[in-house]
């Protein structure tokens, strides 16, 4: 899977390839990126979420409001210990 600003998730399935496509990234290229850290990765996350709506707006698309929210927040916590 290539990496996107917009790509469109649909299933599990490619949200978990496209967890992958970012890992392989941050593997091969991570020291290019801004936040090559955790804490300043979710720091930053934590940001963009807060101002999706701005992003949403800049490239004329719309908010998802029926995304599921409880799913993203499970899958962060897990991956604290998951193995």
């Amino acid at each position: 899977m290539t990496l996107g600003s917009d790509d469109e998730i649909r299933t599990r399935e490619e949200l978990a390839a496209f967890v992958r496509a970012l890992h392989e990234e941050c593997l091969q290229r991570g020291d290019e990126w801004e936040n090559r850290t955790l804490d300043t990765f979710l720091e930053a996350l934590s940001a963009w979420i807060d101002d999706a709506g701005g992003w949403y707006r800049n490239f004329d698309k719309n908010l998802p409001t029926g995304g599921d929210w409880t799913f993203l927040a499970r899958a962060l916590r897990a991956a604290t210990d998951y193995e």
